[in-house]
Formats: structure tokens, sequence, C-alpha cells
């Protein structure tokens, strides 16, 4: 029996071409081209709201491509809700909300399954409120 605790490096499981379809399918994008246009919004506005541990583990298991666009952001000084964090994508690509919804959503929801659910666990953790419908969980809160 070996007292070497395992790797905390994790290799992605995919490819960015198959996270790409993936997003396609979730989405129901009719095109590649429209699928990689949402991941990398999507991911470009994660990289600017996620920091710390949480932001280099989710990286480790995204795609090479994925992790570039998420990492290569500066991160907010004031992080932002899922609800405006929502709002500052549709602004910053000029279409609506519920659009906007739509494609962070199809986004997240394979971002989560690659991340796992400790991982994201620890995710929505970091971030403010609103986040964990986007990653396709509920949000619970504590009674007061």
């Amino acid at each position: 029996m070996s007292d070497r605790r395992p790797s905390l490096q994790h290799a992605p499981v995919i490819t960015y071409e198959q996270m790409l379809e993936k997003v396609r399918y979730e989405g129901a994008y009719p095109t590649r081209e429209k699928a990689e246009e949402v991941v990398r919004l999507v991911l470009a506005g994660l990289g600017r709201q996620l920091t710390g541990d949480e932001r280099v583990e989710l990286a480790a298991r995204l795609p090479g491509e994925a992790a570039r666009v998420l990492t290569e952001q500066i991160p907010d000084t004031q992080p932002l809700t899922g609800r405006a964090f929502v709002k500052d994508l549709a602004a910053r690509t000029g279409t609506t909300r519920g659009t906007t919804r739509w494609d962070t959503g199809s986004v997240l929801c394979v971002v989560a399954a690659l991340a796992g659910p400790d991982l994201l666990t620890d995710i929505l953790r970091r971030l403010p409120s609103g986040y964990a419908l986007l990653f396709g969980r509920a949000e619970l809160t504590q009674a007061a």
C-alpha cells in the first residue's frame, strides 16, 4: 500500500471539439460556430468572476482552449451576482437577457459536468448568489 496522495491535477476528459458539440446539443445551436461563440463569451465572463484555487482547478479540468479563454481574463474587483452576470453578458453582446440566460445555462451545464460535483460546490461557494441555477443546480438557501 502506498502512502502517496492522489494528484490534484486532472486531465481534461474531453477535447475542445467534443465540448463544443455538447454545448451545441444542450443549447440546440444550428452550427458549431455558434456554439463556440457562446462558449467563448460565457467562459470569458466566468473568468472575470472566478478567482483562487477553484479557478485553477476548473481550468485544469477544461480542454486547453477553453481553459485559456477562462484564465486569460482578469478577475473583476467587484464580483457580480448571477443575475448581474447575465445582464453584463447581454450588454456586451447586444442580445436579450433571455437569450443570454439560455446561452449561459447551455455552457455552464457542460462546465458543471466537467468540474464534477465537489469542485462545482466549491465554485458556487466562492461566487455570489444566483449562479447555481446557471450551472443547472437548485439554489438552496438556509432558513433564517
